[in-house]
């Protein structure tokens, strides 16, 4: 399957939505595409397991990167966090 390919969340299923990569990120990519579902499970478990294991209240997103087609958490520290980056 290639980079292309991958449209949605494997946790939830739901639309990936390409997000502009920071100025001067170590990012290989111009976006990378991130599930933004606020009920998917890969992010409600986050919060728990940031908590948990080093007690911080943040969770984190699905993320992938079209480039090179590596998938990764994006860290995010509320539900509206990163999304006036997203890019139509």
């Amino acid at each position: 399957m290639g980079h292309e390919e991958v449209k949605s969340c494997p946790h939830c299923k739901q639309p990936l939505r390409k997000w502009r990569c920071p100025e001067g990120s170590s990012w290989d990519a111009e976006f990378l595409l991130v599930c933004f579902n606020d009920e998917c499970t890969y992010y409600l478990r986050g919060w728990d397991w940031m908590k948990s294991r080093y007690n911080q209240n943040i969770s984190y997103r699905y993320s992938m990167n079209p480039v090179n087609g590596s998938a990764a958490p994006l860290p995010v520290w509320s539900n509206e966090a990163l999304k006036n980056s997203t890019i139509e």
